[in-house]
């Protein structure tokens, strides 16, 4: 017997009884309408092969496909239907993945990921009847609409209509081990496995992290891995060889050396000054930590500095003056979650910040406008989260600061603010 305590009920069941027996047997109700026996699912597995190609050996899904794990489950080995097989081409239009109508069994769920959970609605059901497929755009080319290619639609579909066009170079069971990372293209912090097989990088799996909840944008997906395998990369240190001119191969502790003595060339005949150094905002804080106490103890000088300063020198010293720091102080669902306002000044989330703006919080700001956040988009540009702000502010280009003093202006003038709160911080 096993037991368990359902909405703090202790109940006793045998091995093999369903969560759902358990609760009646308590007399705790669960909604079922969506409640069926086997015979009803193995019909419903029998009608959607009546209208799927079957060719799992060739498919890409192969071994990570859920219609062939059910009927594997449920022993459907093929259809007792005549059905109305798709005879539609492949949409090979989307630069990394593709459709096909063959094996789709239309269950939506990439048509709900996309609208539901991205907030873009790029997706929908085309046509009706066996010839439904579906469809980015009236002629349904997936190259034709507003898709941004993030491919959380594919990761959602459970058979082979929808797969990553990487998917051919390997299979799921091929994979030796995935490591776990953290997106290098932007500061959103979205996290993945690589998966590796031989010894490469062949894809990338969301991870449900704090900022991206599962969600990858089409640069976490698909651009952040080729690289690594790519033949122009640069794997070993060279120095150029001053009789030929061309650059040669040489250990890390002669080109390190080389360097080392260069930079003291440099200090011992200009000064310490005459040195700095510049880190990397996609570098992590170990780093970075390393870049300024080498400028620091080694070449004798404060002239440590950081891209973001540059790029956003004005929004870093506002946080720092306000906050005590040049970053933000909250995670991301302070913005996307709990807040009944967005206000967007001068950033374009969606294209800076994918996952900000169209997935983790791109995405989710797009959650956030459809559960009734109201936004304000501050830009002169027509940014794509203009079309669904409550109010878009097109400041004329370098008036930022005139805005930001009248609204300053009208929060005193009209008493708005919260002395207690301000006394206190």
């Amino acid at each position: 017997m096993i037991h368990l305590t359902i909405d703090g009920i202790p109940v006793e069941v045998e091995k093999g009884t369903t969560i759902l027996q358990a609760a009646r047997q308590i007399g705790v109700e669960i909604p079922t309408l969506c409640y069926l026996v086997v015979a009803y699912r193995k019909d419903t597995l029998d009608l959607l092969l009546s209208d799927h190609r079957v060719h799992c050996f060739s498919c890409e899904a192969n071994g990570d496909c859920k219609l062939q794990d059910y009927c594997f489950e449920y022993g459907v080995t093929e259809t007792s239907y005549p059905g109305e097989m798709k005879d539609m081409p492949i949409d090979d239009t989307n630069k990394f993945f593709t459709y096909d109508p063959s094996l789709c069994i239309l269950c939506h769920r990439c048509v709900n990921t996309c609208k539901e959970i991205v907030g873009r609605g790029a997706i929908d059901t085309m046509d009706r009847g066996f010839q439904s497929v579906i469809g980015a755009h009236y002629k349904h080319k997936w190259n034709e609409g507003i898709c941004e290619s993030c491919g959380n639609c594919v990761q959602a579909c459970p058979t082979g209509a929808l797969t990553m066009k990487r998917r051919k170079k390997y299979r799921p069971y091929q994979i030796d081990k995935k490591v776990l990372t953290t997106c290098p293209h932007c500061a959103t912090g979205c996290q993945y496995y690589l998966l590796v097989k031989d010894g490469k990088i062949v894809d990338t799996e969301a991870v449900n992290g704090p900022s991206n909840k599962g969600l990858l944008c089409v640069k976490g997906r698909s651009g952040c891995f080729d690289f690594v395998q790519s033949p122009e990369r640069i794997k070993y240190p060279l120095i150029k060889n001053k009789e030929t001119g061309e650059f040669e191969r040489a250990t890390w502790d002669e080109a390190l050396d080389l360097v080392a003595s260069k930079f003291m060339e440099i200090r011992k005949q200009y000064g310490s000054d005459s040195l700095a150094g510049f880190a990397c905002s996609r570098s992590p804080n170990e780093d970075i930590y390393m870049v300024q106490k080498m400028v620091r103890c080694c070449f004798g000088t404060n002239n440590t500095d950081n891209c973001a300063r540059v790029c956003h020198s004005a929004s870093v010293s506002g946080l720092a003056m306000t906050l005590g720091s040049g970053a933000m102080t909250n995670p991301i669902e302070d913005i996307t979650k709990n807040a009944d306002l967005i206000m967007l000044v001068g950033s374009n989330p969606e294209e800076a910040h994918p996952v900000v703006g169209f997935c983790a919080v791109g995405m989710q700001i797009r959650q956030a406008i459809k559960r009734g956040c109201k936004l304000i988009v501050v830009d002169p540009r027509d940014i794509g989260l203009a079309k669904k702000a409550d109010i878009h502010l097109k400041l004329k280009p370098g008036t930022n600061v005139a805005f930001a003093n009248g609204i300053m202006n009208v929060i005193l003038s009209e008493g708005l603010q919260d002395d207690k709160f301000i006394a206190e911080r």
